[in-house]
């Protein structure tokens, strides 16, 4: 992967915005990063569930403003 310049992976946003263009629809993912898979580095789970929070929260303040 790394060869090819793929800097991450991730699995849902794809089938996102393919029902989005299915259904004539817009759609956002907004994405956080927990694991490097080459260095075997990942957040911890409280660490994981505070970084989601936040962007959570980030998410919804970003809706409303739009």
């Amino acid at each position: 992967m790394e060869k090819m310049g793929i800097l991450g992976v991730e699995m849902e946003a794809a089938g996102l915005y393919g029902v989005a263009a299915e259904h004539g629809a817009r759609a956002l993912a907004m994405l956080t990063v927990s694991d490097h898979l080459r260095r075997g580095e990942h957040l911890s789970a409280d660490e994981r569930r505070t970084s989601f929070d936040a962007m959570i929260g980030i998410a919804l303040g970003t809706a409303i403003a739009g």
